[in-house]
Order: C-alpha cells, then structure tokens, then sequence
C-alpha cells in the first residue's frame, strides 16, 4: 500500500485527467501535475480546472520541471504514444524529475482482445506498444536509476451502448486523425456489430502494469 498523503505527483499523458482528478479527491493534501501534449485536451484540462492540480501542455520527453521535484509518476496508457526514438529520452526525463526512492507507475494496454481487433482495423498499435515495452526493458537493464517492484497483468472492463458511442470515444480523438473514410467506417461497423446486445457491447482490455522505483 503506498501512502499518496503530502506527495508530489506527476501524471505524463493525462489525458482528461481523470485518475489524477480520483487521487486528489481520495487525498486532497496532495498535489498534482499533468501533463498533456495534445492542445485541445489540455484547453479543455484548463477550463475544468480543481484545486491541488496543475494542468502543464509538455511531452514525456521533455518534463518542464527541476530534478528531484516530485514523489510519485505515472504513465496510463501512454508510453505508447511517446514518439519511438523518444521513449528513452522520456524515461530518462522521468527518472531526473523524481526523488530517489520514489516509484514509478505504467499501465501499457496489450496488443490482443476482441476490442484491440476492431481497433487495429484503422489504428494497428502492434509496433508501438511493443517498443514501449522495450524501452522499459533498456531503462531496467541499465540498472542505474531503476528497479522493478512489481508487474502485473489484469482486464479492464470497457463498455459501449452502441456502435455511435463507439465511434464517438473511439474514431475521432483530438490526438490523431485515423483517416476514418466511408469504407474504413463500414469496416469497423461489421466487426463491431457481432459484439452487440440489447444492453450494448462490452469487452476486455488486457493491461500490463509495471511498478519501478527509482534507486539513484
């Protein structure tokens, strides 16, 4: 169990930010940085904003922050999306920032699931997600900033009422043009289509969680 009381936290690729938003209403003493590098999610991060995080428009790869300046990091799905000659760079940036002792959390989605086959239809990650995953192995073989505490693989429930609330969460993120064209739409609607029910669709999402600590 690790005490998040008092703590300096960073989360890279926040997102919607909605797990640093869930610890600062468990442990309002704490305070949190996220860090979104898509524009239009951080504008958004900015008008909601709630007090005890900082909303900062910086990738990985380069965190804004002095050394040693925060107790606890977090990675949710998005080490994949760091640019792949800049994963490395990105960890490096992670371990400089955070204080000797202090842990390391990445949650890394696996490539396999009746869900990622409908997603790789028009967005195949196979490539990415497999270096994020090397890139944790290189940070760990060089044994100078980190150590790994545990790891761990669960399923994350995911849940769609429709084959539009699919589309809507899915197809057109602010991050990426997929080039969703008439065809690749009607593609992704037949796979989508078999997994459907009265209550909607719901799936599995096999994640790859690994926790470091940072010993130097």
């Amino acid at each position: 169990m690790v005490n998040l009381s008092n703590q300096a936290i960073i989360e890279l690729g926040c997102g919607n930010a909605r797990l640093s938003r869930s610890l600062l209403g468990r442990y309002p003493n704490c305070k949190v940085t996220g860090l979104e590098v898509d524009a239009v999610q951080h504008a958004k991060n900015l008008f909601h904003l709630q007090r005890g995080i900082e909303f900062v428009e910086a990738g990985a790869q380069n965190v804004p922050f002095p050394d040693g300046a925060f107790d606890l990091a977090l990675m949710l799905k998005s080490l994949h999306h760091v640019p792949i000659h800049l994963m490395d760079q990105a960890l490096e940036e992670v371990a400089r920032v955070l204080r000797t002792g202090s842990l390391f959390y990445v949650s890394e989605p696996i490539y396999s699931g009746a869900l990622n086959d409908i997603v790789r239809l028009y967005n195949d990650e196979g490539i990415v997600r497999s270096a994020a995953q090397m890139a944790l192995d290189r940070a760990l073989a060089k044994n100078l900033d980190w150590t790994q505490v545990e790891e761990r693989r669960f399923a994350q429930p995911v849940h769609y009422s429709s084959c539009d609330e699919f589309e809507k969460r899915m197809l057109y993120p602010s991050f990426a043009d997929h080039s969703i064209d008439a065809q690749m739409l009607l593609r992704i609607q037949e796979a989508f289509t078999p997994h459907l029910t009265k209550d909607g669709a719901s799936f599995v999402r096999p994640i790859h969680v690994r926790l470091l600590r940072k010993v130097s």
